[in-house]
């Protein structure tokens, strides 16, 4: 299956570009910064494998890169060529693997029924356990349907999060809008750890004939989002937390109404912070307010920068926003915030040239990269990819927007369009920008080589960043310079972010097929290899343990050179 057709693009681009950076790394050979010690460092910070995935993209850095031996470039879903195990999981998958410990996590839904108390045809968000070495289903996670419909819990797409692991704990944010702790060994253990006790009571007493209490989690401790911090999320919570010592980072996901048109909740946190031992809120930020265009569904980044240990996140209203991560007397410190969109970008649904930020922003080599983005099921569009500086403070945005009759105040954001030439508004460059950088394409005006939205984060090593964009165009770009190296149309729609192992890089799309490449700044015409998973990928590969973990639309695989198992029953 191919694309049948391609979006004709009849956007302007938007010709500042910020400053650039003078170093030329045409060669990608300097190689000056070792991404993988990096990763290594924050893995070894936990009580996990020193091979393991423990959460999305492998640390707070956020950079999908890791390195192993017997990396799989062949296999076959149909024969079971190269397949360890497999599993099926519910009909939708949007969650990316975990790895941590001997266990498998992944996000889902409900359509294969695990749980016999959830029939598949019951609707449920749900967090699946299996075991790393045969696969064998452990446990689940089981979150039934918000009562308000769609608005704030979609139908069937399930957990579109992926948990943080540590020792034998686990924390991930539900499609109910909660941000939970569970035990990783469930109630297999026999215990029930934590402040909630009441996982099997609880239980509605027509499914108690049809308990297993040692498939059920074991929550340890749990925030309501929608009831603690009236968040009122848009469609779905996506966020995957990550950590930082004792601090838990977390997108609420404060979103629009079912019409699109006002938010609920304005004065609702849009980022989190708290204490991941115990939950504790420490502090929260609502600095997107009401200018959140849509819904709130990236991911928060970490790192100390410039001297100082950042909490990064992508806000709604397309802003990229920078904290301190302790706070300041128990309220959040804005160090920097970014604008990822041309002043004069408009939102209006479907129309929109104005974005917000799906895609997890990176942290490499002392930079930040992030990449815009939009909700699929609203159509494809122009992208903006960029690398930020952030030891810079206050609005380090490529340019201000003032009015004419006060040229020395810049106004204030505003949500649909923040530069209205009418009402004399006049847009001038920042002396205070922090864009080293801006990718719209080597040449927007040709479909191929143009930086469409995106639900991709990027991943970078060597200097050499890959990002898939939605529509289907893969791009390894020059992490110094913004430099396009070469690009790849995949002919299929990408929701999905690189995986980078040893000198290959991943890639799946709607088709179902996983393309890899080679890590390289040479123009690569094909692929080395392209292998179709039997439906749709949404998800991004995650390799760990000397084992690729790819989940399709319906079934996770566990992929090793030279294994065979029985071809998949779907």
């Amino acid at each position: 299956m191919r694309r049948y057709f391609k979006q004709a693009l009849k956007q302007s681009m938007w010709c500042f570009v910020g400053a650039m950076v003078a170093v030329s790394s045409t060669t990608a050979s300097a190689q000056n910064f070792d991404v993988i010690l990096e990763n290594k460092k924050m893995i070894e910070k936990l009580k996990v494998g020193p091979k393991d995935w423990p959460q999305w993209a492998g640390s707070p850095f956020r950079n999908n890169v890791c390195e192993g031996t017997n990396v799989p470039t062949a296999w076959d879903v149909e024969t079971g060529d190269g397949i360890k195990w497999s599993m099926p999981l519910g009909s939708e998958t949007y969650g990316n693997p975990v790895v941590a410990n001997g266990k498998v996590y992944v996000g889902t839904n409900n359509g294969n029924g695990y749980a016999a108390r959830y029939p598949n045809k019951i609707d449920l968000g749900c967090l699946v356990c299996f075991n790393e070495a045969d696969g064998k289903f452990l446990w689940q996670h089981s979150n039934e349907k918000l009562p308000t419909g769609r608005v704030h819990d979609w139908p069937n797409q399930g957990i579109c999060a992926a948990p943080l692991v540590d020792g034998d704990r686990l924390w991930y944010v539900t499609s109910r809008g909660e941000v939970v702790c569970l035990d990783t060994e469930g109630f297999l253990d026999g215990e029930n750890d934590g402040v909630v006790q009441d996982e099997i009571t609880a239980i509605k007493p027509d499914q108690k004939a049809l308990v297993n209490e040692k498939i059920e989690a074991d929550v340890v401790w749990r925030i309501d989002m929608m009831k603690q911090l009236k968040v009122s999320q848009h469609n779905m919570c996506s966020c995957s937390v990550t950590a930082w010592d004792d601090y838990l980072l977390v997108n609420t996901g404060n979103g629009v109404d079912e019409g699109h048109k006002e938010l609920p909740q304005p004065a609702a946190a849009s980022f989190m912070v708290c204490k991941r031992s115990t939950g504790e809120v420490l502090w929260t930020d609502n600095s997107p307010g009401d200018n959140v265009l849509h819904g709130q569904w990236s991911s928060p980044a970490c790192g100390v920068l410039g001297g100082v240990a950042q909490a990064i996140y992508g806000g709604g209203d397309g802003w990229l926003y920078s904290f301190a991560l302790e706070g300041e007397n128990g309220k959040a410190k804005l160090l920097w915030k970014f604008d990822c969109n041309p002043k004069d970008s408009i939102y209006m649904l479907n129309k929109a040239t104005r974005n917000h930020l799906i895609a997890t922003p990176v942290i490499y080599d002392g930079m930040v990269y992030v990449a815009v983005g939009e909700d699929p099921e609203h159509g494809e569009g122009q992208g903006h990819l960029w690398c930020i500086d952030p030891t810079k403070r206050g609005d380090v945005s490529p340019s201000l927007v003032f009015n004419a009759k006060d040229e020395k105040t810049p106004i204030a954001p505003k949500r649909l369009q923040a530069l209205v030439a009418k009402d004399g508004d006049l847009e001038r460059p920042n002396p205070n920008s922090a864009a080293v950088w801006h990718y719209v394409g080597s040449d927007p005006k040709v479909f191929e080589t143009t930086m469409h939205r995106t639900c991709g984060t990027v991943a970078i090593k060597n200097d050499l960043l890959f990002v898939a964009d939605f529509s289907g165009v893969f791009h390894c770009v020059d992490a110094k310079t913004g430099k396009a190296h070469w690009t790849y149309d995949m002919l299929a729609a990408s929701w999905a972010s690189p995986l980078i192992v040893n000198d290959k890089v991943y890639i799946g799309d709607e088709d179902g097929d996983i393309a890899v490449f080679e890590v390289s700044y040479k123009e690569q015409t094909e692929p080395l290899a392209e292998i179709n998973m039997g439906s749709a990928v949404y998800t991004t590969p995650v390799f760990a343990n000397e084992t690729l973990y790819i989940a399709n639309r319906n079934r996770i695989f566990a992929i090793a050179e030279g294994a065979k198992s029985e071809p998949a029953d779907e």
